[in-house]
């Protein structure tokens, strides 16, 4: 198998792992190497019959990406999108779920009944979509992909973790990357409302972890029909010590990690059954709060265990449908030396598509980056090439054949 290269000229490239991440990251810590470099064609790698098929249906793989030009390095694409990415207007139904340890989800519906394309309900597809570490139905990337899947004709669903979204926990546990469990339940339920209807997996950052995680342990059985992930970080412990450099710590790493014993400190009462709470809302850093509550909550020996088990490199040999995932080389969460290019350079079904900029959750473009970017511009197209062309992506993808054999 060969590694593809979304070049101008569209050619297989097969070169090193070092040489490949020279081609996708050069100047990208720099400003004035940004302002050379910044605008290129994103590298795609992956098999040749996978690439031809986003090449076919999802041709924004092999656009040029240009980066809004005043907004340089991946830490300020991060800040600047999380401050100004516009919020589309989007009306959730609410449902409420029960879980088989007496637990409860939040799920947010966007049914999109007057979808002209697909006018009946029981054959709707339908776009599962994963928010982040603290993240919830309200983020701007959850409501860009959910204009960007409703205007295509399909429905949406928004799987808030445990605790997020204002609702009260009824049973002291949480969420995290490791732990598919909830994920499961969300889909078996999904399934048993619209058997019929397709089902599309879409994860961002934590939630992309999360997302390939269930691929990888369900295998064939995920009641899924594709994957799309955008920011994951693929080894967590690279990942944490990104996020503990000193300039990455002051801008992110703190602030999530509020949020974090924010969340905790709303279910005090419930949760200091089984943490000493009060230790838990002294950490510092995301680590911190792992070693502190994480890792016991679910059982872990020490952090470093957990880590290796919420790592989603590990479990991509084991997924049975296609998937693609969008990752920056600037990105402070997700470090490019962590990207697993030689693991998916021999698996058929999954593609990693690579830009030079983009930072966590942004690929901001234009002088005004409030508005669709190039993240929602590659989710729209492969989301509508996965719905629309269902056995071209399968074959492309070796799946066909597997189930056959």
């Amino acid at each position: 198998m060969k590694k593809c290269l979304s070049l101008k000229s569209v050619m297989v490239f097969t070169s090193s792992r070092s040489s490949v991440l020279q081609c996708i990251i050069l100047g990208c810590f720099h400003p004035s190497s940004y302002c050379l470099f910044s605008s290129q064609i994103p590298a795609l790698v992956c098999s040749e019959a996978f690439s031809a098929f986003l090449y076919n249906y999802c041709p924004v793989v092999v656009e040029r990406f240009s980066p809004t030009p005043w907004c340089w390095g991946g830490r300020f694409q991060t800040l600047v999108s999380a401050l100004l990415k516009s919020r589309p207007p989007v009306a959730y139904r609410n449902e409420r779920i029960r879980t088989v340890d007496g637990g409860q989800i939040l799920l947010d519906w966007v049914d999109n009944q007057d979808s002209a394309a697909y006018p009946e309900s029981s054959t709707r597809p339908t776009v599962l979509i994963i928010p982040g570490l603290t993240g919830n139905s309200k983020q701007s990337y959850v409501l860009h992909a959910i204009s960007q899947a409703t205007r295509r004709g399909y429905r949406c669903l928004v799987f808030n973790n445990r605790g997020v979204a204002g609702e009260e926990l009824l049973t002291p546990v949480t969420y995290c990357a490791a732990n598919t469990s909830d994920l499961e339940r969300v889909v078996q339920h999904v399934k048993g409302l619209y058997p019929q209807a397709p089902l599309l997996g879409y994860g961002v950052s934590m939630g992309g972890m999360l997302l390939l995680n269930y691929l990888g342990r369900k295998h064939a059985e995920s009641g899924m029909v594709a994957g799309f992930t955008i920011s994951v970080p693929w080894d967590a412990q690279k990942s944490s010590e990104s996020m503990e450099e000193p300039l990455n710590l002051l801008l992110f790493n703190k602030y999530l990690t509020v949020g974090l014993r924010r969340a905790v400190t709303r279910q005090r009462k419930i949760l200091e059954k089984v943490v000493d709470v009060d230790y838990v809302l002294r950490a510092r850093t995301i680590r911190e709060f792992d070693e502190r509550f994480t890792t016991l909550l679910f059982g872990y020996k020490s952090c470093t265990e957990y880590y290796g088990d919420a790592s989603p490199d590990r479990k991509l040999h084991n997924t049975a449908v296609p998937i693609l995932c969008l990752n920056a080389a600037d990105d402070p969460f997700s470090p490019q030396h962590a990207f697993p290019l030689t693991i998916v350079q021999s698996l058929p079904n999954v593609a990693l598509l690579l830009t030079a900029h983009g930072g966590h959750i942004a690929f901001l473009q234009g002088l005004f980056p409030r508005g669709e970017s190039y993240m929602e511009r590659v989710f729209g197209q492969f989301v509508q090439a996965v719905f629309e062309h269902p056995n071209e992506i399968n074959r492309a993808c070796g799946i066909m054949e597997k189930r056959n054999s």
